[in-house]
């Protein structure tokens, strides 16, 4: 199993993804970041410099494209390619011709899907050599939220595949409906935090460091990136031992998008066609087996798979394998330095558009089964 391991020497810089709707709050949001002490040994990446007003900021101008601000941030506008911006930033950096730096995070376009960026960091083997996904924060307008997640589905997508939810304009008297949108944005990603702000003031501690990989304590937060709690309903009780012999795979529910008093047969409510599931597996899993499953659920409803995170117990390996997914793409598995407690169970979150558990469940069932596979084969052939 080719893998990359997190306490085998993994330094790769923690890339950060900041994405919101248009008017949602995020320019406010980044102008106010870079001002903050807490953003030193940052490069931000950025559509323009005029839209967030750093003139008065600006400690040192590099060159065209290239800002230092007062705060230690270093600030790039971005010019065409992606792959190609921060393969001259790292190249820059390792020359000396800017000064170092830490993390990265990237401003998208207010219409932007969030999914092609995070492909740019697992397609191109150069930055999967040296960045690394730390997190998506999502900002969500309070005043027109509701309304943008109806009519808009990259506002949706933006917030479902999102580490971090950002409720910002709070402050205003038209934000009347802030508790029903942060319920509503709650089912949409339920393992995700959501952060009420004002004028863009919050601390960028609060925001980053939602990777698997801890800077901290330069170990793997398995727990603090998965959040598999957060899927599990009210009231489910662990404690009942692995010494079971039924398929436990269903006693995780899922957390469907929407609100409980909406018509479920409205249009507009683009977030009913989101599912976010945890699935959980008792037994360690055959590699072959589920590598199989994976590659061909990412193969044939790739699309619809937003996000999917996993800690997989393997036969045959002492220490956890963690995965990770957008769409038909995944991150080279990772083994971990230990499992975090007790619970050796396989955890996969998945974050999908149109697929529900029940599917999902079928699906991993067959490949468990490799005679029952066999026969469904033959019976489509």
């Amino acid at each position: 199993m080719s893998q990359t391991s997190v306490d085998d020497g993994w330094v790769a810089i923690p890339v950060s993804v900041l994405t919101g709707f248009l008017g949602s709050g995020k320019t406010t949001l980044l102008g106010k970041l870079l001002r903050h002490p807490g953003m030193g040994e940052t490069a931000v990446l950025i559509n323009e410099f005029g839209e967030i007003g750093l003139d008065h900021e600006l400690l040192e101008k590099i060159d065209n494209e290239t800002v230092v601000m007062s705060s230690g941030c270093l600030c790039c506008t971005i010019r065409g390619d992606l792959v190609n911006a921060l393969r001259s930033l790292y190249f820059r950096r390792v020359r000396g011709e800017v000064p170092p730096f830490k993390r990265v995070v990237i401003e998208t376009t207010g219409l932007a899907d969030p999914a092609p960026i995070l492909h740019t960091l697992m397609e191109d083997p150069i930055l999967e050599a040296y960045f690394r996904l730390d997190s998506v924060v999502a900002t969500v307008d309070a005043v027109n939220g509701t309304s943008q997640l109806d009519t808009q589905f990259e506002s949706v997508k933006q917030a479902a595949v999102a580490d971090r939810i950002i409720l910002t304009k709070t402050d205003l008297p038209e934000a009347k409906e802030t508790e029903r949108l942060r319920a509503r944005l709650h089912k949409l990603n339920p393992a995700a935090p959501i952060l009420k702000i004002s004028f863009g003031d919050v601390d960028p501690e609060q925001l980053f460091n939602a990777g698997l990989y801890d800077p901290k304590t330069k170990t793997a937060d398995v727990q603090g990136w998965l959040r598999a709690e957060a899927y599990e309903p009210e009231g489910h009780d662990h404690d009942h031992g692995h010494g079971h012999d039924h398929d436990h795979d269903h006693h995780h529910d899922e957390a469907h998008a929407g609100g409980d008093d909406q018509d479920p047969h409205d249009v507009n409510r683009h977030d009913k066609r989101i599912s976010a599931t945890c699935l959980t597996i008792d037994e360690p899993v055959d590699w072959d087996s589920f590598s199989l499953w994976l590659g061909s659920l990412a193969r044939y409803r790739g699309e619809d798979l937003l996000r999917i995170k996993g800690i997989l117990n393997v036969a045959g390996e002492e220490r956890p394998v963690a995965i990770h997914g957008v769409q038909h793409l995944f991150h080279p598995p990772a083994r971990l330095p230990a499992w975090p407690g007790a619970d050796r169970r396989s955890r996969i979150v998945f974050i999908t558009r149109d697929i529900d558990r029940k599917f999902l469940e079928d699906s991993l069932a067959s490949y468990k089964d490799p005679a029952k596979r066999l026969a469904e084969m033959r019976a489509q052939s």
